[in-house]
């Protein structure tokens, strides 16, 4: 069921007025669904990459495409390319529009693709796992940019879901196997006690959501199949997924912010979900509801989970309704 009724009739003109040009890029093309060649649309992309967040991310790059320092990208968090690169996507960056994107993406890739596929925190195999993975083929696809290579990466993401032509935990003699921290299928992770992690799910599904159903090969889409069932073998609003070393989920599950980066929220999950084609399924009506109660006077959600003075811009104070949140919560709501 569409949920347009249950928004507030004052959230989206507060999206339409707010001062950043890239949320309100981003609000007549996800919320309105402007076509791409709307004249408003266009005025507002073109000025959100000259004047408005996304040249402030971009001007702090180096010309050869990297953020902080080079290499792979992944430290210092949060401002090296990994998380710059997610930051634009995030902004509604495209490649289209600046072609130090271009530059950027094509730079990563260079840096952390691993011939068999994976994306690494050190350009190897074994420093690989599902929420980096997810995370920068996500970012990539939002950003408009394409590399063949990136076919070899989704196709490795698959299998390291199904376990599909995958060797075990210490199988060196497999052309292609699990390592410490990918450590098994359906999401198992080594930073969560060996244990299926819904942070990993939760990108990895998100990544092939925005991947064009034309290259969905059945593995793929055996893939999804296996996330949708774990993401949903839950009641999503609880996050009573694994939790590897802890004795309760996470308290970041409920506090929605932003911007995104390997910490997971329930919006995501949401937005996951949808992506793939499951917004629809009644499994999700608890989280909906939850999601639309958190929103508050005015129709406006407020920002619980920041990363302020950690990357290169600031979104708003903690605890004060936020535009940035609100765009994600009504996309969701949206969508669903």
């Amino acid at each position: 069921m569409n949920q347009k009724s249950i928004i507030n009739a004052e959230t989206i003109p507060w999206l339409l007025e707010n001062e950043s040009s890239a949320l309100r890029a981003l609000t007549l093309r996800e919320l309105l669904n402007l076509p791409a060649n709307d004249p408003g649309l266009i005025q507002a992309q073109k000025e959100a990459h000259e004047t408005g967040l996304i040249p402030v991310v971009l001007d702090q790059m180096h010309p050869d495409g990297w953020w902080m320092e080079p290499g792979s990208g992944y430290n210092p968090k949060y401002r090296s390319t990994v998380w710059s690169l997610i930051l634009l996507a995030q902004l509604g960056a495209s490649a289209a529009l600046d072609e130090r994107i271009n530059t950027a993406c094509k730079y990563y890739l260079d840096q952390a693709f691993c011939e068999q596929g994976q994306l690494g925190t050190s350009g190897s195999p074994s420093s690989t796992a599902d929420c980096l993975q997810g995370n920068m083929l996500s970012a990539l696809l939002d950003l408009g940019f394409y590399d063949p290579r990136m076919d070899q990466a989704f196709d490795w993401m698959a299998r390291s879901v199904t376990g599909e032509g995958v060797g075990a935990l210490g199988d060196k003699k497999a052309a292609l196997r699990y390592y410490a921290g990918k450590c098994g299928p359906n999401f198992a992770c080594g930073a969560n006690n060996k244990q299926p992690c819904a942070w990993g799910a939760c990108k990895v599904m998100l990544a092939f959501g925005k991947l064009p159903e034309a290259k969905r090969t059945p593995l793929i889409q055996q893939a999804i199949q296996q996330g949708a069932d774990f993401l949903l073998g839950v009641d999503p609003a609880t996050a009573a997924y694994p939790n590897g070393w802890a004795e309760k989920p996470s308290g970041n599950w409920w506090k929605f912010g932003f911007p995104v980066f390997y910490v997971t929220d329930l919006l995501q999950v949401v937005e996951a979900l949808i992506r793939t084609g499951y917004g629809a399924d009644p499994r999700l009506a608890n989280v909906l509801k939850l999601i639309q109660e958190k929103q508050g006077a005015h129709g406006r959600w407020m920002m619980e989970y920041d990363y302020t003075g950690k990357t290169w811009l600031d979104f708003g104070e903690k605890k004060q309704p936020n535009a940035w949140v609100t765009y994600r919560a009504a996309w969701v709501l949206v969508k669903s």
